[in-house]
């Protein structure tokens, strides 16, 4: 792997140099758009709205938007000068217990590397954050853009996590939610629905999830170099909205046989304690034979 980014942790006096890496990769199955007619792929250029001609690279400025087709320029420099003191640092402000930040929050993941001068206090650092069971609240400039990150141990390393800042996480106030008689619920129903839960309840296995989807696509493009062809899928039906006890019942019943049907696999059939099995004596067996 490459370090997408060089710097240093920053937290007291402490200074700890580091590189960061991009923790997770998609494995999206990408597609290029094809000319129907040769097969050529298609390349997409820059035009100027204006004149229609094609621009080039050292043609372009950044302009920001103020309103419709008025703009402001910005030079290279200006933005440069505007970039915050935690362009080239991890800088450390508090240590807040994980629980106390709401999943919607978190972005994307990287993982840190300490320099050979930075091993020891790097250590340090994470050894403190597992004993006291939090986590780092920082600020980073990745790519011109100054995030809000966490900083917490994991695995071997430290792994740091940026996040929206908090106006960037849109309002529930804009949905159209049920309320009043339609969201309540009767206490058989309630009690159902946490038993539902507790027959499907189960530790995080990661390994157990895969992209169906993704997999799909890659079979199908095998076959489609080997000249074979595959017969369309026909999609399952809409599901039909019937009544609640009902599809509680029904959801129960099916997650308890599921895992009876799943807790035997793998047995095997065995005579019953206090039961023996009668042996056949060689006449008899003549007898039968003969019969």
């Amino acid at each position: 792997m490459r370090p997408i980014w060089k710097g240093a942790i920053s937290f007291g006096m402490v200074t700890i140099p580091v590189k960061l890496y991009t923790a997770t990769q998609s494995k999206d199955v990408r597609f290029r758009l094809l000319h129907k007619e040769d097969g050529a792929p298609i390349e997409e250029k820059r035009f100027c709205t204006a004149d229609g001609k094609e621009v080039a690279w050292d043609d372009l400025v950044r302009g920001f938007e103020v309103s419709k087709g008025e703009y402001v320029i910005l030079d290279p420099e200006e933005i440069d000068a505007a970039k915050p003191e935690s362009s080239t640092t991890i800088d450390i402000g508090d240590f807040v217990l994980a629980e106390e930040i709401d999943p919607v929050y978190f972005e994307k993941s990287y993982f840190l590397e300490p320099t050979e001068v930075g091993a020891k206090p790097f250590s340090l650092l994470k050894r403190a954050l597992e004993e006291t069971e939090r986590v780092a609240l920082a600020r980073v400039t990745i790519r011109t853009r100054e995030r809000l990150a966490t900083l917490r141990a994991y695995d071997d390393t430290l792994i740091l996590e940026t996040m929206f800042w908090p106006d960037e996480i849109r309002s529930t106030g804009a949905l159209d939610l049920p309320e009043g008689a339609e969201t309540k619920v009767r206490a058989k129903e309630l009690d159902m629905a946490r038993s539902l839960v507790q027959n499907l309840a189960d530790k995080f296995r990661p390994d157990a999830y895969t992209d169906a989807y993704r997999e799909a696509l890659e079979r199908l493009i095998e076959q489609k170099m080997k000249g074979e062809t595959r017969s369309a899928k026909r999609r399952k039906p809409e599901p039909k909205v019937i009544d609640l006890m009902d599809a509680l019942r029904a959801s129960i019943d099916e997650a308890k046989g599921s895992r009876a049907s799943g807790s035997a696999k793998g047995r095997k059939s065995a005579p019953k304690k206090g039961t023996t099995r009668k042996k056949t004596s060689k006449k008899s067996a003549a007898k039968r034979s003969a019969a």
